[in-house]
């Protein structure tokens, strides 16, 4: 048998979208112009899909600082952070997370993804029980299985769920893990963390925060939706990205665990991956102090993500969630977001496809994220692109 051939399925799926118009997951920016716009099969066009919340892909101050890292210690460290791959710029850019976060450590990863599997792994193991979100992001679930931990699925955004499951749970596992996302990445939904702090503190569990898509975009000074909610200082162990909001390419885990370094040596996701290149710990910590230091980067990113959300509504399209720098539009089925994305991009406007098994209950959606650095003629053009669209293949719901 053809080793490959289990996945002649989803092989046969992706013919058909072919047969519907461009590859959605093949397309290409020939030219990226500014962190909103880039040329795609010849023709400008708004990105309105990029997760660059707060736009610092073409910042100034973060490209001189990375092209002079590269010039000075070149263009990649060439082995694992426990091996030879610490540089100064590691230790610095960490030190400076953690003042950020007031935490008292911070370890870097060498991606997202990685700081979800590493924390995952080095935090639970065999005799332990997670509990997590049904609607965690893919690196989670993979964290999850590496741990060897029990996982116990529950509800979205369920607090009352995540109790009951709990107390069912009683006198099992040595420890239990609590796994929650600030922001959803697909929906754009909050968690209610402050709740899930509540049913913590009742069973003696600790709590686990991605805050991927919500760092540098909620709270006063940008630390994610546990700040903006007031709790967290209740948040045991908090990760993140640098590829949304800091414009690069890695990750982060902070807490204030006094054991919390530990996972240097017993999280093979850290022990065993070159880590990041000089250029991205330089980009990455300038990034890291405009967030600090402008807040205006926040209040543009809201201006813009209320702004969409509410010209797309007025549409009489269905959006998913309340105003979030991410805006999903739901669409009736597959045929038909593919039909209406493939229209909008020859319409100049790029976003997310959003497709089973990769998305929430199975939806189709038109995935928008707002930056910082979209004008407010951007995006009303946005809208008018959608409302062409919606138009022409009938995709408003009637009133």
């Amino acid at each position: 048998m053809d080793i490959l051939a289990k996945h002649s399925a989803l092989a046969a799926r992706h013919e058909e979208l072919l047969r519907l118009g461009v590859d959605p997951f093949a397309v290409r920016l020939d030219e990226v112009l500014s962190p909103t716009l880039a040329v795609v099969r010849g023709r400008e066009t708004i990105l309105l899909g990029t997760n660059n919340y707060l736009g610092l892909t073409f910042d100034p101050a973060c490209i001189e600082a990375a092209a002079e890292a590269a010039r000075t210690l070149g263009t990649g460290t060439t082995g694992s952070r426990i091996a030879n791959g610490t540089y100064g710029l590691h230790r610095e850019l960490e030190e400076a997370f953690a003042r950020f976060l007031d935490r008292r450590s911070c370890i870097v990863f060498t991606t997202g993804y990685q700081a979800n599997l590493g924390m995952l792994v080095g935090l639970a193991g065999p005799r332990d029980v997670i509990l997590l979100d049904s609607d965690s992001h893919a690196s989670i679930y993979d964290g999850c299985r590496l741990s060897g931990a029990t996982v116990v699925r529950f509800r979205h955004n369920d607090p009352e769920d995540l109790d009951r499951r709990l107390t069912r749970l009683a006198g099992k596992g040595e420890c239990k893990l609590i796994v929650v996302e600030g922001l959803y990445s697909m929906l754009g939904d909050v968690a209610p963390i402050d709740a899930f702090v509540e049913v913590k503190k009742r069973h003696g569990a600790w709590l686990f925060v991605d805050e991927a898509h919500s760092f540098g975009v909620f709270g006063e000074h940008g630390r994610g939706v546990a700040e903006a909610q007031g709790v967290d200082r209740e948040v045991d162990f908090v990760a993140g990205t640098f590829s949304k909001s800091l414009g690069a390419v890695g990750g982060f885990g902070a807490s204030d665990h006094p054991a919390f370094d530990h996972l240097r040596f017993c999280s093979r996701p850290y022990m065993f991956t070159a880590s990041p290149s000089p250029a991205t710990m330089a980009s990455t910590r300038v990034a890291l102090q405009r967030i600090a230091e402008d807040p205006g980067l926040r209040r543009r990113l809201w201006d813009n993500a209320r702004r969409l959300h509410e010209g797309l509504s007025a549409l009489g399209l269905v959006l998913c969630a309340p105003a979030s720098p991410v805006v999903a539009v739901r669409l009736a089925d597959e045929r038909s977001a593919v039909a209406a994305w493939n229209r909008l991009l020859d319409n100049g406007l790029y976003v997310n496809l959003a497709l089973p098994p990769g998305t929430p209950g199975g939806l189709c959606l038109l995935r928008c994220s707002v930056s910082a650095a979209h004008s407010s003629d951007q995006i009303d053009e946005a809208c008018a692109r959608f409302a062409r669209v919606a138009d022409e293949l009938d995709l408003r719901v009637p009133a």
